[in-house]
């Protein structure tokens, strides 16, 4: 099948490559030219372990382009796969999800036959049918009972190990409020062995939704029995070590430190706070989970504070990203911890493996080292951000170090070493 992927995002990117390591032809729209390049290079957008390999493996399946008309037109299928950041009140910003579905309905214009439009991005409940519909039939001047379908997909990637993700989903989950835009889906994952999960589009919306609120509430729930330990003097890690052996709770999301970031799951457990505000209802448990996220890098460091002071200090920081095996600095730790620091009084030096061109857009007035050994040796003491592997790797000695992210190596050999929940 030929499939237009509106969007060459870490969606947008991963799920075409994908499909066309499946055997569809796939032609990726997207403004940035650089973006672009990059895919005709067969080269990865961002870092995403496996993804450069997928692109160049199946670079006669995949095109690029900005001509968005076009490669809808020309399509049998469309991905939308634009961004939705939070706006200033906490909501999703619509805004792109607008505007591209305004420009496939066009591109539909005038074409026939069987259509199906896919949203992908994580929108609010209601948003497929009250919004992107509305605007593809406009644009199109076709509906549902001339052929043309628009479901609700959601992904469940997550960066690091996006493509596996792909691969060997958890679910597969089919948001459709017409038989044929269901059907469309179920013979696009027919090779899939998961469990198929068919709902309306606004269900399927809101399964996205509540699964990243699910996780970062566990996220935060283990921050908060971990800041009690840390009070308490007991470690937090053997606790949660005991505690997830419970088969109604398992081990997973509950590795107590700094917090979670990234693209998903603070601008989505905004959304749903925001949303149930809206309604009158409110989400004081979604709340919580945001606030207790938010004093995390704080409790770093005034950890530090306690160990050497920080004003006039040379203090290094690991890790950069917001988790290991990604590039991406959204919502990072990182950006709070940093800024910290600074408005604390200390220079700061840092590094990731991956990450440090992208934070520079966000910190460019810092150091930035070669190496991780650079910065544990030539700073007066070093906070742990991000959980890198590499960072198992160093010698810590005689060193200070306060961790973010139970770092064993640095628990082992640094001079004085301190667990934000440990």
């Amino acid at each position: 099948m030929r499939i237009a992927i509106v969007g060459a995002g870490h969606v947008g990117a991963v799920t075409g490559a994908c499909l066309a390591e499946m055997g569809h032809s796939i032609v990726l729209v997207d403004r940035d030219e650089r973006v672009r390049e990059r895919l005709v290079r067969g080269e990865a957008p961002f870092f995403e372990p496996g993804l450069g390999a997928m692109i160049r493996g199946n670079l006669p399946r995949l095109e690029t382009t900005a001509d968005l008309a076009t490669a809808v037109g020309n399509s049998r299928m469309t991905f939308l796969c634009v961004g939705t950041p939070s706006n200033r009140r906490g909501e999703a910003d619509l805004s792109a999800v607008r505007a591209a579905s305004a420009a496939i309905g066009e591109g539909l214009s005038g074409t026939s036959g069987p259509r199906t439009v896919v949203v992908k991005s994580t929108v609010p409940p209601g948003t497929t049918a009250e919004v992107v519909r509305p605007a593809v039939e406009a644009g199109s001047g076709r509906s549902a009972a001339d052929g043309l379908s628009v479901v609700m997909n959601p992904e469940f990637l997550r960066e690091g190990s996006a493509v596996r993700d792909f691969f060997l989903p958890d679910r597969i989950v089919i948001g459709a409020d017409d038989p044929a835009g269901a059907e469309a889906l179920e013979a696009l994952y027919r090779p899939f062995s998961c469990p198929r999960v068919r709902c309306t589009t606004a269900t399927a919306e809101m399964v996205k939704y509540a699964s990243n609120a699910f996780l970062a509430v566990r996220v935060s729930c283990a921050n908060e029995i971990g800041n009690l330990c840390k009070s308490l003097g007991i470690d937090a890690h053997e606790v949660l070590g005991a505690v997830v052996l419970d088969g109604r709770i398992g081990p997973r999301f509950l590795g107590a430190g700094l917090g979670f970031g990234g693209s998903c799951f603070p601008k989505d457990v905004r959304a749903l706070v925001a949303l149930a505000g809206s309604l009158g209802c409110g989400a004081r448990l979604l709340s919580a989970a945001l606030e207790v996220n938010d004093r995390q890098p704080a409790a770093l460091l005034d950890l530090l504070e306690k160990r050497v002071g920080i004003a006039g200090r040379r203090i290094g920081v690991l890790g950069l990203a917001f988790k290991p095996g990604t590039d991406d600095v959204r919502e990072s730790r990182a950006i709070p911890v940093v800024q910290g620091l600074l408005d604390r009084g200390a220079r700061v030096v840092a590094h990731d493996p991956m990450a440090m061109e992208q934070f520079r857009q966000v910190h460019p007035g810092i150091e930035y080292a070669a190496s991780a050994a650079e910065v544990v040796s030539g700073t007066d003491a070093t906070v742990i951000v991000t959980e890198w592997p590499e960072f198992e790797g160093i010698d810590y000695s005689g060193r200070i170090v306060v961790d973010g992210r139970r770092c064993r190596r640095a628990e082992e050999t640094a001079a004085v070493y301190e667990g934000i929940c440990w």
